[in-house]
C-alpha cells in the first residue's frame, strides 16, 4: 500500500475536525487560566487522547461503516488497515496517560476518566438511552482537567463543569444528525436516534444556547434557538451540523476567555 495513502488514512481516521477543535480549546482556556509551563504537559496529552478516541471509534465501528457504504471512511476505503489504525489507538492511549501526569495527578485522573467514558461511547454505550452520558462526563471533565493542573490545584467550578457538559451533549445530538437513519438500521439507536434528525438538531441547539448561557452569564446574543435549530437540520447526510457544533464550541470558549480572570470565581 501507499505510503502517502495510508498516512493520509490514518490522519482522516482520528476525526481531525473535533479533534484539532477539542484541542485547541482546552489548550486556549488553560493558557488564559495561567496553567504556564504546564502547557507542555497539557496539549499534547489532549491532542492523544483525543487521537486515540477517533482512531478507536473507526477501527470499533469498521463493520458497522462498511455495511452503511460509508465510503468516506478510511479503513472502509481501503487507505489505511484497522491494525495501524488500532495500533494508533493504543500507542496515543499509552502515550495520553503519563502526559496528563505531567500537571499533577488530580488532573490526571480526571482526564483518564474522560477518556475511559470517551472510549466506553465507542464500545457500545452509543447504542443505549445513556449515550450522552460519556459525552457529558468527557467534555465537563476538560475544563477540570485544565482547573485542577493550575498552581494550587484549586476546585473547579460547578458552573465551568457544567458548561463543558453541555457542549459535549450538544456535540453528541449535532453528531448524530446526519446518520439517524443508518445507525437505526443498523442497531445503534442512542437518546437522539430517539427524537428524530429534526428533533435532534433542535435538542442540539437548546445545549448548546444553553452552554452559551452558562458561560456568558446573560442571554445569548446569537441567531436564537429556532436558527440554530435551522442550520442543524438542513441538508440531510450533511456533516455541517457537527461543524456548526464545533463553530459554538469555540465561540463559547471566546466568551469564557473574554471573563479573564473571574474564570475560578
Amino acid at each position: 500500500m501507499d505510503l502517502r495513502r495510508r498516512i493520509g488514512g490514518l490522519l482522516r481516521a482520528c476525526h481531525p475536525e473535533p479533534a484539532l477543535a477539542v484541542t485547541l480549546v482546552t489548550t486556549s482556556f488553560a493558557v488564559m487560566a495561567g496553567i504556564g509551563t504546564g502547557v507542555v504537559w497539557l496539549l499534547p496529552a489532549v491532542l492523544c487522547g483525543q487521537l486515540s478516541v477517533g482512531w478507536s471509534n473507526d477501527v470499533i465501528d469498521r463493520h458497522r461503516d462498511a455495511a452503511a457504504g460509508r465510503r468516506d471512511k478510511p479503513i472502509v476505503s481501503g487507505d489505511v488497515p484497522a491494525s495501524v489504525v488500532a495500533a494508533g489507538a493504543v500507542v496515543a492511549l499509552v502515550l495520553a496517560v503519563p502526559l496528563s501526569f505531567g500537571i499533577g495527578w488530580r488532573a490526571a485522573l480526571v482526564h483518564i476518566v474522560g477518556l475511559a467514558a470517551a472510549t466506553s461511547y465507542n464500545l457500545g454505550v452509543k447504542a443505549t438511552p445513556f449515550s450522552p452520558l460519556p459525552y457529558a462526563v468527557a467534555f465537563g471533565g476538560l475544563p477540570a482537567f485544565v482547573v485542577l493542573g493550575l498552581e494550587g490545584h484549586p476546585a473547579p467550578p460547578l458552573w465551568l463543569v457544567a458548561a463543558g457538559a453541555l457542549v459535549g451533549i450538544g456535540a453528541h445530538f449535532a453528531n448524530v444528525v446526519p446518520d439517524v437513519a443508518d445507525d437505526i438500521r443498523l442497531g445503534v439507536v442512542g437518546l437522539p436516534h430517539r427524537f428524530g434528525a429534526r428533533g435532534a438538531a433542535v435538542v442540539a441547539a437548546l445545549l448548546l444556547v444553553a452552554a452559551s448561557v452558562v458561560l456568558a452569564l446573560g442571554p445569548s446574543s446569537g441567531p436564537g434557538i429556532a436558527g440554530v435549530a435551522g442550520m442543524l437540520s438542513r441538508r440531510p447526510g450533511s456533516r455541517m451540523p457537527f461543524r456548526i457544533a464545533i463553530a459554538v464550541a469555540l465561540v463559547d470558549v471566546a466568551l469564557l476567555l473574554a471573563r479573564g480572570p473571574v474564570v475560578l470565581d
